[in-house]
C-alpha cells in the first residue's frame, strides 16, 4: 500500500495494491503491522457500514473529549467525496480541510485521526460506506459543524437545494461556535 500524507497534518490517503485477473480482483484493505509503521499504533475495534443516495451528505461529524475518534474510511460501492477538517486549535492546520473522492473504482481509503470531523457526500446513485473506528460510539459526545460553514470553504460540488443531510447536521454550529480540540 501506498501512504500518502495529505496537505493536512495527521490526514492520509492510502491506495492499496490492487491485483486483477480474469476472475476479479483482490486487495488487502488493512494490516495492522504496515499500517503501524506508516501511521503508528492505532487500535481499532469497531466497523461501521452505511448505504446512502446521490445527494446526502452526512456530517461533518466527531465525537468528544475522550470518547474522540480515529477513523479509515473507503467506500465499496459508487463514489464520495470525503471530507475531513481538523478542529485542533493547536494545529497549524486549524480549520483547514482535504477532500479526497473515494470510490469503488480507485478502492482509496481515507484515514482521519482524532481531533477531526468528518463527512462525506455521495455523488454516485448509491454509495456503500464502511469504516473503522478506534473507539465506541458514545451518543452524549456527539458533535457537529455545519457542512456549509463558510469558514471552512469547502467546495460541495451539487447546488445546495440538491443535498439530502439529516435536521441534526442542518443545525450544527459553525466552526466559531463547536466544540473544539485543544
Amino acid at each position: 500500500m501506498n501512504y500518502l500524507q495529505t496537505v493536512v497534518q495527521g490526514v492520509y490517503v492510502i491506495e492499496p495494491k490492487v491485483y486483477n485477473d480474469a476472475r476479479g480482483y483482490f486487495f488487502e484493505a488493512w494490516k495492522k503491522e504496515e499500517f503501524e509503521e506508516h501511521l503508528g499504533r492505532v487500535e481499532f475495534i469497531q466497523d461501521n457500514e452505511s448505504k446512502s443516495s446521490y445527494g446526502v451528505l452526512r456530517g461533518l461529524h466527531y465525537q468528544k473529549g475522550e470518547f474522540s475518534q480515529a477513523k479509515l474510511v473507503r467506500v465499496i460501492k459508487g463514489k464520495v467525496l470525503d471530507v475531513a477538517v481538523d478542529i485542533r486549535r493547536s494545529s497549524p492546520t486549524f480549520g483547514k480541510h482535504v477532500m479526497v473522492e473515494l470510490s469503488e473504482e480507485n478502492k482509496r481509503q481515507l484515514f482521519i485521526p482524532r481531533g477531526f470531523a468528518h463527512g462525506f457526500l455521495v455523488m454516485s446513485d448509491e454509495a456503500i460506506f464502511t469504516y473503522k473506528v478506534d473507539n465506541v460510539y458514545a451518543p452524549q459526545e456527539e458533535a457537529g459543524i455545519r457542512w456549509n460553514d463558510p469558514q471552512l470553504a469547502i467546495e460541495w460540488p451539487i447546488d445546495p437545494k440538491e443535498v439530502l443531510t439529516s435536521e441534526k447536521d442542518l443545525c450544527a454550529p459553525y466552526l466559531k461556535d463547536a466544540v473544539l480540540f485543544d
